[in-house]
């Protein structure tokens, strides 16, 4: 006689532990680069385990979290040129205004795990624009000069060049050279100006999303300093 033991805890067949499938909220892109008045499409996958009609809601992230999709109905300046699939959001037009940082929020009452959510970056890439340029139109020979230039709205920030008569000057830390160029910041320094300093300037902004722009040229006059006379004083007759 063989005696057979069976012990439900080694068989699937007895075990009394129920699968759930709570809610469940993902992206297949969480980080998002679009150009400039093109679309952007923010992705939102949920699954619930009961509920059928779950309430769906977007918001970004600003100084104040505000509502993008709420209610069932796209809300400020997403009216309009928003639409929903499912639970992913389609802007279209985006501007620099629309970047940052966004949430999808699916809240299904009669799951186990009520709500989840899911965050989206979106980053609206701008191309250069004309950099602001300041060349001083005169400087006296042998004094410290800083040329600058700007461009505040380019994403990412640009990088600057500049040119002396329509000629490229060098980045490098050159023995034979009296300038330095830093192509973060856009600043031009001279140490110490000479005569053959004097010429034409113009900034070049570029950040390899489209053109590259360039400020108009400015031209910089180099002076001898020069010494005032004394005034001779005056002689009063008593």
């Amino acid at each position: 006689m063989y005696l057979i033991f069976l012990y439900p805890y080694l068989s699937p067949f007895f075990s009394t532990v129920p699968s759930t499938i709570s809610v469940t909220v993902s992206t297949s892109k969480p980080k998002v680069e679009v150009h400039e008045n093109t679309n952007a499409v923010l992705s939102c996958e949920f699954r619930t385990e009961k509920e059928t009609n779950p309430r769906i809601e977007w918001k970004k992230k600003g100084k104040d979290t505000s509502y993008v999709y709420f209610d069932g109905e796209f809300t400020g300046s997403f009216k309009g040129r928003a639409s929903m699939d499912g639970a992913t959001v389609t802007v279209r037009g985006v501007t620099q205004k629309d970047s940052g940082v966004y949430y999808c929020e699916v809240t299904a009452k009669h799951d186990k795990t009520h709500f989840g959510e899911v965050t989206v970056t979106l980053s609206v890439l701008v191309p250069p624009h004309a950099p602001s340029c300041h060349v001083p139109e005169t400087v006296i020979r042998g004094s410290a000069v800083e040329l600058h230039c700007k461009d505040k709205l380019s994403v990412p920030p640009p990088t600057y060049s500049w040119y002396k008569d329509n000629k490229p000057l060098s980045t490098a830390h050159l023995p034979d050279i009296n300038y330095s160029l830093d192509p973060k910041t856009g600043t031009l320094k001279f140490k110490s100006v000479s005569k053959s300093d004097a010429g034409q300037y113009r900034c070049e902004a570029s950040n390899g999303i489209g053109a590259p722009k360039t400020c108009a040229g400015q031209h910089m006059k180099i002076t001898e300093c020069k010494l005032k006379r004394p005034e001779q004083p005056v002689k009063l007759n008593i």
